[in-house]
Parts: structure tokens; C-alpha cells; sequence
């Protein structure tokens, strides 16, 4: 059995299929019922909010502490510049929220970009860590531990009844055949890569030393090292790099025309994000994916899904296309940012149909599947997986796109269509650089945001935002939208 089955939020290593329990751990916290059982209650807006016109967190504040100008300046002397870091030192967070050393607050939209699912500062995560810190936090890859089992098996069989690689929901395997296996790293970037490995494997097994060609798409963002970097088709993350990886083809995210010529017997992976994160929440269409996958399976290449982003119940769902046609589905699925809540961890699931190409020594990780960073995924994965959890989550997001909707008819100069579902939101913007200019107001107001793209504003916060945290932060949103008009 899959849920805890004590109506306190808790975690457990089990196997499925009610098999006995691998171990318990118990955190105690609100219930779920206590967190999760309130309707939704809010009204919508008559009219936009112009409650928050006024700057309450300029930049720089008119008196910073000394220990934010010590912290800026020491990171300044040590840290290499690659970020253009804001001059806001946050000192602690809680739910979803955090503060300055300045005690300014602030409601955090952006959730370490997409990472902290369960907010800031969790009572559950933070008990989870402390117990098993104390108890194993790391061993290599040579020996087996509990907690990386556990989060595999769990992977996997919520991919099986909830959908997603090949399997309609309500899908199971007998137990001992799995269907699936699980590769742990470190992040996203990770991920990425050693499904690129495996990809290019698969190519080489099936088709000879040709079929090694790479398949990506404009805006799309895979990460920051090499290979990742190469089917990042951004110049300005590519261009002082160059030449990165040769055989890498771009195309157009739901364009079908050209997709023979694109994707070719040469080809061995295919990747795509079901919604691009940092190109402008870009969804693509299933349509266009049906074609995509079909056209791979054609030429026998390896279909990767990046749902570092837009996976594991961002979207609502375990993955972005879990409720997609199984013809829709990928070979991998990679995934990293909120599986441990800000604890570093990265994870490739893949088909069985592709894992038989990775033998012993194929690939590795020191520090990937470490029982810290497995037991923390595991706890928060069983979280989120919660029906409650769940619906909790689509009600606020559905809250949450009704008060967006209407902002185009309010400032039809300035607003475009919304895009993305879930609580990965794109607010596009139409005049050029009024996305910048919005997060810049908002963040003057107390309320972090993202852009996305050149047009967009980036809307990712904790998965249990509450309605009236949402409502906050579209009223203030509102209020900026008034004043760019």
C-alpha cells in the first residue's frame, strides 16, 4: 500500500504490493485532513487590486544590517561571479515564505525555482533529515541501502498506477517485474546527461556507430554541462562554450513539418520538455507529440522526456504527461528539482525496453542514491503523492488560473494568454521588457517571481500554497499590472 495509512502525515520505506514494511519513520504535523480538507472559500475580484501601489521593499534598503553588507561582501571576495545576484540576504523561511537579515518578508512564488514542493523550512523534511543524518547519510554505490530501494520502488509503481513511461493509470506488474529501473544522481543536469549516456548506448546497440545524432528544441533548457549545455539551444548559455557536442539537430516545439527530416535512422535521442520551464512555459501539444514519438519509434530512437520542471505533481499529476495517450509517452523520464525539497538529488526512470544496454560500469555516481538523499525523496514523493495532497493542489491551481484569466481583460495592452496548468504558470507580457519590469515591481512589494523566456512571468510556488497566499500575490501582481498602465 502506497498512502500512509495513518491519517498523520508520515513516511515509510515498504515495499508495494503490501508486502511488509522495510522500515517507519514517523513525523509528526498537521494532518492531512487539518491541512487539505478546506474548500475553496475566496471570491474573485470585481475588480484589480491597487492595494499594493506602494514600494514596501525597495532596493537597497534604506538601512541594511550589517550582516547583509558583510555576507554581500564576502561572497563578492570568494564566490565566483557566475550569478546576478540581487542584494537580499535571506536568512530563514517558513512554508512559503522567507525573510531577510533585514526582517523583511517576503512571499516566495518562485520556490527555489521550482524546488521547495512542500515550502520552506518543513517540519516532516526537516525530522526526516535529522533522523536519518544521524542514523546513515552516505556509503557508495558498492554496497546497497534501504532508502534508494525504497524511492525506486516507489517511483515506479506510482508511474504504473498513476501513468506516465508506457503505462495507462491503474497499470501494475506482478511483484518481482518491476517494468521499469531507476538511475539516482545528484540534479537535473545529472539526469540529463546519464540519459543521454543511455540514449546513446541504446543508438550504438541498435544501429551501429552512426546512430548517434541528438534531437532538441528551440527554448528548451537541459542544463549547464557539456552535453546538457549542447541540447540547451540557447546561444547565450552556448556561444562562449563553443563548439560543445557535434550531432546535435534543433527543431521547433510542435512543429510538425520536417519531423522526418529531423529525426533520422542517424538519430539516437530525442529530448523534450512536455513544458518548458525557462523557454517562456511552453507547452507542447499532444498532437504534435503523438507524430514526435511515433516518428522516434520509426527510427528506433530513445524518446526523453526532461520533467525536472514540469514533473512529480507540478502540473497536478505525477508527471506532465501522465494523463497523455500511452502513444505519447517517453523511454525516459528524468526529474530532479523538488523530489527531496532542496536536498540535492537527481533521478533517470527508464523502460526496461532501454535499460538492458546499461551492464555493470556502464555509468556511475558517487554520491547518487545516497540514503539522505533517497530517504528524503522517498518522504516527500509520499507526500505529494497523497490524494489529499493532491486535490489540495488542484483546487489552489485552478483559484489560482481563474484570478489570472482575467487580468487580460483588465489591461488588454499589457497582458497576453496564460500559459502552462498546474502551478507552472506563464503570464505572458506584451510590450518588450514589461516581464523584467513586472517581477522587478512585484519583488519592490514583497513577492518573488520569475521570468521565463523573453515575454513571460513565471508562476512556481510550493505545491500546498495556500488560496489566500495566492490571492496575496495576484493582488499584487494587479496592483504592478496597474501601474506598467
Amino acid at each position: 500500500m502506497l498512502r500512509p495509512v495513518s491519517p498523520r502525515v508520515c513516511c515509510k520505506f515498504r515495499r508495494p504490493n503490501r508486502l511488509p514494511y522495510l522500515a517507519r519513520f514517523t513525523v509528526s504535523s498537521l494532518s492531512s485532513s487539518e491541512l487539505f480538507s478546506k474548500p475553496a472559500t475566496l471570491e474573485l475580484p470585481n475588480a484589480p487590486s491597487v492595494a499594493y501601489a506602494a514600494v514596501t521593499h525597495p532596493l537597497p534598503g534604506p538601512a541594511p544590517s550589517s550582516k547583509t553588507r558583510e555576507t554581500i561582501a564576502l561572497a563578492k571576495d570568494y564566490i565566483l561571479p557566475v550569478y546576478a545576484r540581487l542584494p537580499i540576504v535571506l536568512d530563514r523561511g517558513q512554508g512559503s515564505w522567507v525573510w531577510d537579515c533585514d526582517g523583511r518578508k517576503y512571499l516566495d512564488f518562485s520556490a527555489g525555482i521550482a524546488v521547495n514542493a512542500l515550502g520552506h523550512a518543513d517540519e516532516g523534511v526537516s525530522e526526516m533529515l535529522k533522523s536519518q543524518s544521524s542514523k546513515l547519510m552516505h556509503t557508495s554505490n558498492l554496497y546497497y541501502n534501504e532508502p534508494s530501494a525504497a524511492l525506486a520502488s516507489l517511483l515506479v509503481t506510482l508511474t504504473q498506477r498513476e501513468g506516465g513511461l508506457g503505462y495507462p493509470a491503474g497499470d501494475h506488474h506482478p511483484t518481482g517485474v518491476p517494468g521499469a529501473k531507476v538511475f539516482f544522481c545528484n540534479s537535473g543536469t545529472e539526469a540529463n546527461e546519464g540519459a543521454l549516456k543511455v540514449a546513446r548506448k541504446v543508438g550504438k546497440d541498435r544501429g551501429g556507430p552512426t546512430k548517434t545524432e541528438i534531437v532538441c528544441f528551440q527554448q528548451s533548457f537541459h542544463g549547464r554541462s557539456f552535453g546538457a549545455l549542447s541540447v540547451t539551444s540557447t546561444r547565450k548559455y552556448q556561444d562562449p562554450f563553443m563548439p560543445l557536442v557535434p550531432g546535435v539537430r534543433v527543431g521547433v516545439l510542435n512543429q510538425s513539418e520536417g519531423l522526418e527530416d529531423l529525426i533520422t535512422e542517424n538519430t539516437c535521442a530525442v529530448i523534450v520538455e512536455p513544458i518548458q520551464g525557462e523557454g517562456g512555459v511552453n507547452s507542447a501539444d499532444i498532437e504534435w507529440m503523438r507524430k514526435l514519438v511515433q516518428r522516434a519509434r520509426d527510427t528506433g530512437a530513445v524518446v526523453i522526456f526532461d520533467e525536472i520542471q514540469c514533473g512529480l505533481y507540478r502540473t497536478g499529476t505525477l508527471w506532465a504527461h501522465s494523463a497523455w495517450p500511452v502513444d505519447c509517452h517517453p523511454d525516459i523520464v528524468t526529474m530532479a528539482k523538488p523530489l527531496a525539497n532542496g536536498y540535492p538529488i537527481g533521478a533517470v526512470l527508464m523502460r526496461d525496453a532501454v535499460m538492458g544496454t546499461m551492464t555493470t560500469g556502464s555509468h556511475g555516481t558517487t554520491f547518487g542514491g545516497s540514503p539522505l538523499a533517497c530517504s528524503l525523496g522517498f518522504h516527500v514523493l509520499d507526500r505529494l503523492s497523497q490524494r489529499e495532497f493532491v486535490s489540495h493542489l488542484n483546487r489552489t491551481s485552478a483559484f489560482l488560473l481563474r484570478r489570472l484569466e482575467r487580468l487580460s481583460g483588465w489591461f488588454p495592452d499589457l497582458v497576453g494568454p496564460i500559459r502552462g496548468c498546474g502551478l507552472i504558470i506563464g503570464l505572458v507580457l506584451i510590450r518588450e521588457g514589461d516581464a523584467q519590469r513586472l517581477v522587478e515591481l512585484a519583488r519592490e512589494r514583497g513577492v518573488l517571481l520569475l521570468t521565463a523566456g523573453t515575454d513571460c512571468v513565471r508562476l512556481v510556488p510550493s505545491l500546498n500554497v495556500s488560496e489566500e497566499e495566492v490571492s496575496h500575490a495576484v493582488d499584487v501582481i494587479e496592483s504592478c499590472l496597474g501601474l506598467l498602465s
